[in-house]
């Protein structure tokens, strides 16, 4: 496969806040999942990717150039939706749209009809009156109207209700299937990463904690909840983080099936994504340092 973003080493300081040698690749036909806890620098990478800030050091590699290389024709080739609407609130959609037709060279006339159409957004409605996930379906719409290889999207499905969350996804999906077009989606709402994601990146206090396939991660790792007797006895290369409780610890593993074998004591349960990324910010251990 392609790749369609490269990340090398990026790095930010600020007062209080250091983003520190960020690295990753996105290819071409995959949607990859950032996650971290609010301040942990997903939004500060996603504005140096977007040339919205200017990095102390790394890079940044678009369909294999940097920005500043050729701005106007990656700009092109870029959908972004951020937390919140881009426009002014007494524009209509169909004016939306004929801004954006000037804006854009690839812009699909006909695209966006259908995206109205499959949103059921009012044409001549001003944006004011529209609900948020009116307004978020309308960002979407004119994202990708103009024919982008990939979406750059930021909580762009946060505080919407599971089913306008739903439909949005079944959008991103259906645009990576021809295996032409990637999504670069950060989120607090891990559950809507399980459903859609190909890759995690699990950004913490400005560094990369992991970089994994999801699959890899629902399928492998686990939470082995035990009592303290059970506990001294796990080998320390089997734990990534220990989470201790007054009567029951929870330990982060990367092998769930060989650890149910080896413990037999202890309750062996699959890792949502929102249990790996707590235990690796609340545990008390990491043992395990991954390659990316």
């Amino acid at each position: 496969m392609n790749t369609v973003l490269k990340v090398t080493n990026l790095s930010k300081e600020y007062p209080n806040f250091t983003l520190e040698d960020i690295s990753f690749q996105l290819p071409s036909g995959t949607i990859m999942g950032l996650i971290g806890e609010n301040g942990a620098g997903k939004t500060t990478t996603l504005n140096a990717i977007l040339g919205l800030i200017h990095p102390d050091g790394g890079s940044v590699a678009l369909f294999g150039k940097a920005l500043v290389d050729d701005p106007s024709g990656i700009k092109e080739n870029i959908g972004v939706v951020m937390d919140g609407i881009s426009f002014y609130d007494t524009l209509t959609p169909h004016k939306v749209g004929i801004i954006s037709k000037a804006a854009y060279k690839q812009w699909d006339d006909t695209l966006y009809t259908q995206y109205l159409d499959k949103f059921k957004l009012p044409l001549n409605q001003e944006i004011k009156t529209l609900s948020k996930g009116m307004k978020m379906k309308l960002n979407i719409a004119v994202a990708l109207s103009h024919k982008p290889k990939l979406l750059i999207l930021d909580e762009a499905t946060s505080g919407l209700d599971p089913i306008v969350r739903e439909d949005i996804l079944e959008v991103f999906w259906d645009f990576v299937q021809d295996e032409n077009h990637s999504i670069l989606m950060s989120s607090h709402i891990t559950s809507d990463l399980e459903k859609i994601a190909d890759f995690i990146v699990f950004i913490h206090q400005g560094k990369i904690q992991f970089c994994e396939p999801k699959d890899a991660l629902i399928d492998n790792y686990g939470v082995l909840r035990c009592g303290d007797s059970t506990l001294e006895s796990i080998d320390e290369e089997d734990i990534i983080s220990i989470r201790r409780g007054t009567y029951q610890n929870e330990v982060l593993i990367r092998n769930r099936q060989l650890a149910a074998k080896k413990y037999k004591s202890a309750v062996v349960d699959k890792a949502s994504i929102d249990e790996i990324m707590l235990l690796y910010i609340k545990g008390e251990k990491r043992h395990e340092k991954f390659d990316y």
